[in-house]
């Protein structure tokens, strides 16, 4: 395993973590045992990183990590879950980080993980109803109350980041970030406010926080096994994406056709060239990569046996130009 280091975490980092959205049922996605399964031999593999979520799977995600973490393995990890997005009976989400919210979800999402600390707490999304002093003043509170260690960010401008950063220690940002969706400005349809690879790089290296890229294979569209057919079932979230259908598929569609061509040249999967891409980024602490099989783990953990030569990477960068606003 590689692991990578940042002046504002104690812990090294695994180079790869996994993302245990799909766990929770709202994707095509595999049952408890076998997510389960795939946790342990994510641990026995050297990954210490472990990125859910309350509203993955409206908490089941949560609940099977921390069916997981039993009998001991909480302590080989690094848990990092999120606050501020709250649902409904009919699974309709709202940004809520006002502070009464927050020490009520800090308890549950503590509950379901079935442990009394989390590691990286991380903000979901925004919430501009609610004044920043108000969520600081809910996190410095959790913070030493012992419930977390670290604090994060996720999908915050840097002019709200660099707010935060004034009131207290901000440890890690995470955002959308992949081959094909560098600097976009929005995800599943929702409007982004920064650039990631403009923006957020920059800053996170500039003040030593750890960086997790989230849908780093675009939602399975790197892995190189989409077509222009049904690629997920009905009831599968990623229907919800308006990048995977239309014409704004067909654009990325049409770049993986010929990432595929290199990934033909050089012998090795596209799942592991765009983790790749990734790792190679020196600002990139651990790739949220998600697994659905212990095959798709192995072909994610293989993805750190080899480095991208340099010519093939001029190549990649030749055929991502033009997604570099996207």
């Amino acid at each position: 395993m590689i692991y990578k280091k940042v002046a504002k975490i104690q812990e090294e980092i695994s180079a790869i973590g996994i993302g245990c959205w799909n766990f929770g049922g709202d994707w095509d996605h595999p049952d408890e045992q076998t997510s389960i399964q795939i946790i342990h031999a994510a641990i026995d593999a050297g990954i210490n990183l472990f990125d859910v979520a309350p509203v993955y799977g409206w908490g089941r995600s949560e609940t099977i990590l921390g069916k997981a973490l039993k009998d001991g393995q909480r302590q080989k990890v690094l848990i990092a879950s999120k606050c501020g997005l709250l649902w409904n009976d009919r699974h309709e989400t709202a940004n809520n980080l006002t502070k009464a919210s927050l020490l009520q979800e800090i308890d549950r999402s503590l509950s379901r993980l079935q442990t009394d600390y989390i590691d990286i707490y991380q903000l979901h999304w925004p919430d501009h109803a609610t004044p920043i002093e108000e969520t600081v003043e809910a996190l410095e509170t959790i913070k030493k109350a012992g419930k977390i260690r670290y604090i994060g960010l996720s999908n915050f401008s840097p002019r709200d980041t660099e707010i935060f950063m004034s009131m207290t220690e901000i440890h890690c940002q995470q955002s959308l970030y992949n081959m094909l969706e560098r600097n976009t400005d929005s995800y599943h349809g929702i409007p982004l406010e920064y650039q990631t690879e403009k923006e957020i790089l920059p800053m996170v290296k500039k003040y030593g926080q750890a960086f997790l890229p989230y849908s780093p294979l675009f939602q399975g569209l790197l892995t190189g096994r989409f077509t222009h057919g049904r690629n997920f079932s009905e009831k599968d979230i990623r229907n919800e994406n308006p990048k995977l259908s239309g014409l704004a598929f067909d654009t990325y569609y049409g770049a993986t056709l010929r990432l595929s061509d290199i990934c033909k040249e050089i012998d090795r999967p596209m799942s592991e060239l765009a983790l790749n891409w990734l790792r190679q980024k020196p600002e990139v602490t651990s790739i949220i990569g998600g697994a659905s099989s212990l095959s798709q783990l192995e072909k994610n953990l293989h993805s750190l046996s080899w480095d991208i030569p340099v010519p093939v990477m001029a190549e990649i960068d030749d055929i991502l130009k033009p997604f570099e606003n996207l």
